[in-house]
Parts: C-alpha cells; sequence; structure tokens
C-alpha cells in the first residue's frame, strides 16, 4: 500500500493531516482534501462521511448485521481514488439531546445504560423497547455505534441546508426500521427520520426513496401525517415479509393521506423489471411532489444472492436508481440500509459513489485490505445474478405501479383533500 497524507476535516472546520500508513484492518479516517468548499465547479459537489470507529462494532457471532462491511466499502472507495472527487469529513457523534428530537428520552436512557454485563437488571422492560431479542441484540458499545452512524446522517444533512454540498453520502446510515420508542430490525436509532427533520428546517419538501429489500416502515410511520415529506418504498411485500407492512393501501393519514406511497413487489424482480417500476413511479412523484432535497435509502439486500435478500438485481441495476435519482438535480442525501453479503455490500455502495461523482471505474478491483474478501473473481461488477431464477413480477403487475396509477396516489387524494385550493403543492389534477 502506498504512503500518501490523509487530510480532511471535523465539524469545528479544523483539519487534520498525518502521512502515517493505516493498518489493513483500519481503515484512514478520511481521505485527502482535494477540492475546494468554496471554489466554482460545474460538477454537484458530493461531500462523504465517514468515521472509522463505526466499522468495529459487532452485533453478536451468527448475526447478519456486520458493521464491518463499512470498512469494506470505504476501503474500496479509496482504492478507487473517488476520495479525491469528494469533501471528506469525519463527523461526530450525535449527542443525546440531538437523538431526543425523534426518540423518546426513556428509550434513549435505556439504550445507554444497558449492556451485555447487566441484562439481568433490565429483563422486566427489555421487551418494552423491542430490545434483547434475535434481531436486536445488546452488544458492546451499542448505543456508541447508533450516535456514530447518526451523527455522520444528521452532520450530512446540515452540509445540504448550508449549501457546502449539493450530493451527500453517509453509508453508514440508512437504518430505516426503528421506531420513535424501540428498536426494530438491526436498527436502535432512526437515523433517516433525524436526518430529515434536520432538512426540514430548511427545505419546504422532502422525498424519501427506499430501495432496501425491507419496507421503510420506520420512516413512513414517523411521517405519516405529514404533507411535507412523502415516502416511497420499493420493496418485498406478501403480508409476511419482514416487517409486514407496505401494502399498497397505506397511504398516510390526516394531513398526510396520499403521501406514502408503496410499491409492493414479488421475489427475483429482475434489473429491467425493476428500473421500469422505479422510474415510472419516481418520474411521477418528482413531477407533481416537487421535493426540495432528496434523501434517498440505498440499502444494499435488495442484491441478487443477499443473504437475508430476495431479489434478483446487479450491482450495477441496483446503482441506475442512483442514477436516476441524481439525474433530477435536486440537493440528495445518499444513505446505506441493509445488505448482508458484505462483499457485495461494499460493491454496491462504491459503485454507486462512482456514479454520484461522475467517475468511471474499472471492473478490475484495486488492490486494498480486504482484496481476499472479493475473490475469486475480484470485480467490481461480479456475477451475483441468478440466471435461472424466474422473476415473480409480470410486467402486467410492475405496470400497475406506474403512469397514470402513481400520479393518482400522488397528487389527486391531497388535491381532492385540500378543495383544491389549499394545497401547498397547488392543483394539478390528473384526469
Amino acid at each position: 500500500m502506498s504512503k500518501r497524507p490523509f487530510s480532511y476535516y471535523y465539524d469545528d472546520g479544523s483539519r487534520s493531516r498525518s502521512s502515517s500508513p493505516y493498518p489493513a484492518a483500519i481503515p484512514p479516517n478520511d481521505a485527502e482534501l482535494t477540492l475546494s468548499l468554496t471554489g466554482p465547479h460545474s460538477k454537484p459537489t458530493v461531500a462523504y462521511f465517514f468515521n472509522e470507529e463505526v466499522s468495529a462494532f459487532h452485533y453478536g457471532e451468527g448475526h447478519p448485521m456486520k458493521p464491518a462491511r463499512l470498512a469494506l466499502t470505504h476501503n474500496l472507495v479509496m482504492a478507487y481514488g473517488l476520495d479525491k472527487k469528494m469533501l471528506n469529513f469525519r463527523p461526530r457523534a450525535a449527542t443525546d439531546d440531538e437523538i431526543a428530537v425523534f426518540h423518546e428520552d426513556d428509550y434513549i436512557e435505556f439504550l445507554k445504560r444497558v449492556n451485555p454485563g447487566n441484562l439481568q437488571h433490565y429483563s422486566s422492560i427489555m421487551g418494552k423497547f423491542n430490545i434483547g431479542v434475535e434481531d436486536c441484540p445488546v452488544f458492546d458499545g451499542m448505543f456508541d455505534f447508533c450516535r456514530i452512524y447518526t451523527g455522520a446522517s444528521l452532520e450530512a444533512a446540515r452540509k445540504l441546508v448550508s449549501g457546502v454540498s449539493d450530493v451527500a453520502v453517509n453509508w453508514s446510515g440508512g437504518l430505516h426500521h426503528a421506531k420513535k420508542w424501540e428498536a426494530s430490525g438491526f436498527c436502535y436509532v432512526n437515523d433517516i427520520v433525524l436526518a430529515i427533520l434536520e432538512l426540514l428546517r430548511a427545505f419546504p419538501r422532502v422525498l424519501y426513496v427506499d430501495i432496501d429489500v425491507h419496507h421503510g416502515d420506520g420512516v413512513q410511520e414517523a411521517f405519516y401525517m405529514s404533507n411535507r415529506v412523502m415516502t416511497a418504498s420499493f420493496h418485498r411485500y406478501d403480508g409476511h415479509f419482514f416487517p409486514g407492512s407496505g401494502s399498497i393501501e397505506e397511504k398516510g393519514t390526516g394531513k398526510g393521506k396520499y403521501y406514502a406511497i408503496n410499491v409492493p413487489l414479488a421475489e427475483y424482480i429482475d434489473d429491467d423489471a425493476y428500473a421500469y417500476v422505479f422510474r415510472n413511479v419516481m418520474t411521477d412523484i418528482m413531477s407533481m411532489f416537487r421535493p426540495s432535497v432528496v434523501v434517498l435509502q440505498c440499502g444494499a439486500d435488495s442484491l441478487a444472492s443477499d443473504r437475508l435478500g430476495c431479489f434478483n438485481l446487479s450491482i450495477r441495476g441496483h446503482g441506475q436508481c442512483v442514477r436516476f435519482m441524481k439525474s433530477f438535480n435536486v440537493p440528495m442525501l445518499c444513505l446505506g440500509g441493509g445488505g448482508y453479503t458484505v462483499r457485495n455490500v461494499a460493491r454496491a455502495w462504491t459503485y454507486e459513489t462512482s456514479v454520484l461523482t461522475d467517475t468511471d471505474l474499472t471492473n478490475d478491483l484495486p488492490n486494498n485490505p480486504y482484496m481476499s474478501y472479493y475473490g475469486p473473481d475480484y470485480k467490481l461488477h461480479a456475477p451475483i445474478v441468478d440466471s435461472s431464477a424466474e422473476n415473480a413480477n409480470s410486467r402486467p403487475i410492475t405496470g400497475q405501479h406506474s403512469g397514470k396509477g402513481a400520479r393518482v396516489l400522488a397528487v389527486c387524494g391531497a388535491c381532492t383533500q385540500c378543495a383544491n385550493a389549499r394545497d401547498p403543492l397547488g392543483c394539478r389534477k390528473v384526469v
């Protein structure tokens, strides 16, 4: 590995530089900052957020969530030189007060206090917070882990609010299942909700898009009564697949009625079918809702060959969603999420970083500390798609999510609700 200096910004604006090489097991804090914060640019300015401590936590033996995937991703981003195309920040951890903007105080206090050594003292309330179960175990440093990934999402949101960047990336974030008062689906603190609340301080309308294989239930629930946040989730749904929600009939309530869009899909959907649905639905939503900023959750468990997923998307097919949303030239926060075959998670999020920075990557992976994980092919676009899997989503089925159907979901209900006059989006009735 070559020896070169690394430079990154702390939140207080101070800069750190080191010429020491980093050990293979511990990625560097951040890459050398090569773009000016204020200089003119012809391409969108991308800000990248990574705190090396986030990858060191461990959910427990046999648990599918592996924070180490973040070290793989960061090192691959570095090895390709993508750090040189971005502003690089080492974010601070979120404070209790920042987390309490959404989560209940007693839940936060519980997360702070419980650890593997004192479980017996909290056995009577573990069930109340849905912690200590198989999905959401208690592990060493659990709350510190939450503070780190949440702090990165908050700082990424603030860089968009301040105009420092046009796109902000935090692959450690995107934990979309956590609820106000409980953990769910490997998620303890909902950094997405907190980031959206931060964005709402400056942006009139926020669009949340979720391409994780699991429904983005925690985010939808948080904004189910809001007409300032539209949620759009593309996910596996049969009424039983976790978390069991995400029916097309879930549309929001009160002022938020018709501001929750769900696109339930069957298993083994492929690149072509997914792109057909995604492009049609998102084109209509972008046209009708006209968001001021987009939050895109890029859960990589929708990739083919994922340990817990059941879709059949290639690395390139998954990345096309990022490319399509980027094409609207609206400020965008990109987050991680699910993804349980770690080598493919790193491939996908590295490729999507290249999409955001308009960089072409070679298919041959560059040498990096985790090279052994990518064998036997050592390719970025590895052959992960199962050619024998039959797509259970027929074109007539996917067609119901596009065109006029999406317009009716996204606009007509809200427009009718406000008597075609008081809706902040204005009247754009679809006939």
